[in-house]
């Protein structure tokens, strides 16, 4: 995995840093490779009950593509006569998307300062959002032309509704911290010098809890935002059987009867 991502599973949590911040994070090939690579190893990690993703620096979490080696690619495309930049959205972008919200357990976002385009939209991929006070986030998209993508057009409506979605992706500006938080993008908000202790904290909490039943959560509330309330109670169903039967579950019920800490085991 190349040093532009850094990937390490300690006591059941998987640590994802986008170590670029001379770039503020941006996103060129070998980094969208190598988080591709992190995220779906997170994903696929047995040993990993919960994800954090975060960046190094306090400028930004991630600005997006970086714009400085994409301009070159897109020169080389025109020459040759080809369309091969944008083969990224295909390659890169939607395969850590759906690694992000469909992994069968928490992700959480440690955002250290600003995130836009991609960088916004992998943000929102994850399940809980930890923000620094200094951090921002814009969706950058219509700045530069082109249209959104790492699933933003999927995730921001569902946080923020349609209309403050169509807003911000057709007037791409910065939005604070605060803002983020009053619109539900944040889920907490901290003070910059706080945010990676924080955004840990949180994350092995999760990652010492009932990780069956988060995933089941997980799993629950994407189906039922696309199906009617009669399919999501058979979806329920479903989950809340498998859920019933996990050693978690078990664990969990004891614990209480005994007045005592559940355990969990994450099966």
């Amino acid at each position: 995995m190349a040093d532009t991502v850094l990937y390490e599973v300690s006591d059941g949590l998987a640590t994802i840093v986008l170590n670029r911040p001379e770039a503020m994070n941006a996103l060129n090939i070998a980094t969208k490779v190598a988080l591709r690579d992190a995220v779906q190893a997170a994903a696929a990690d047995e040993a990993a009950r919960a994800v954090l993703l975060t960046a190094a620096g306090d400028r930004a979490f991630c600005v997006g593509q970086d714009l400085k080696e994409h301009i070159g690619l897109l020169v080389s495309d025109r020459e040759a006569g080809t369309g091969h930049t944008m083969s990224t959205v295909r390659e890169h972008y939607n395969p850590i998307a759906r690694a992000l919200t469909e992994m069968r357990k928490p992700v959480v976002a440690g955002v250290n300062g600003v995130a836009a385009g991609a960088g916004f939209g992998f943000a929102l991929a994850a399940d809980y959002r930890i923000v620094a006070d200094t951090a921002a986030f814009n969706t950058s998209f219509a700045g530069v032309a082109l249209t959104a993508d790492s699933g933003i057009s999927w995730t921001l409506p569902r946080v923020v509704g349609p209309g403050r979605a169509a807003d911000l992706l057709l007037f791409p500006r910065s939005i604070t911290a605060q803002d983020a938080y009053e619109l539900g993008i944040a889920n907490r908000v901290v003070p910059t010098a706080d945010l990676r202790g924080e955004a840990e904290k949180v994350a092995r909490a999760l990652a010492e809890g009932p990780t069956v039943a988060y995933g089941a959560i997980k799993e629950a509330m994407a189906y039922g935002l696309s199906h009617s309330l009669a399919e999501t109670l058979e979806k329920e169903d479903e989950l809340q059987t498998r859920a019933g039967r996990s050693e978690d579950h078990g664990i969990a019920v004891q614990a209480f009867v005994n007045k005592e800490k559940p355990k969990y085991l994450g099966r």
